[in-house]
């Protein structure tokens, strides 16, 4: 049986800031709190439409530029953008994937992005991605553990 809430988050550990999903995803994953699945990938794909199925919660981690410091919680709808057509996908477009495959409406779902300062390949994370990571690690507790509201 799936649990209800399901974590998708994205990130490349080899590059910088990027690793902030992965780095939540673990500390989530050595939480093991009940009810939550936690998925690690670099990229969203279209396959992950199909980790939405049964589930009351999806929430989408990943680090970003634009993200407000340390970090930013929105409610992500169903929307066909730009990303629905490459090889990575925006939380709206799988969840719009979700709806052209399945028929049906995605779970509620959210957006957690915590902002990022540096990208390169083999770079540790910065100093200021540490402290957003930490904000980010309260809100992702919160979210995993609580209902949905939209």
């Amino acid at each position: 049986m799936r649990a209800p809430v399901v974590v998708i988050a994205v990130g490349n550990p080899s590059r910088g800031d990027d690793a902030i999903g992965p780095e939540l995803a673990e500390r989530l994953e050595r939480e093991a709190l009940p009810g939550v699945d936690v998925i690690v990938d670099y990229q969203l794909q279209i396959e992950h439409s199909l980790e939405l199925e049964g589930r009351t919660l999806a929430v989408f981690v990943d680090a970003s530029v634009s993200a407000p410091p340390p970090c930013s919680v929105d409610v992500v709808r169903p929307e066909r953008d730009a990303s629905h057509s490459t090889h990575s996908l925006s939380p709206a477009a799988l969840l719009e994937i979700y709806v052209r495959c399945t028929g049906r409406q995605p779970p509620p779902a959210r957006v957690l992005a915590v902002r990022g300062e540096r990208f390169e390949l083999g770079e540790p994370l910065s100093p200021a991605a540490r402290v957003h990571l930490e904000a980010a690690w309260a809100q992702l507790r919160d979210l995993a553990a609580g209902p949905a509201r939209d």
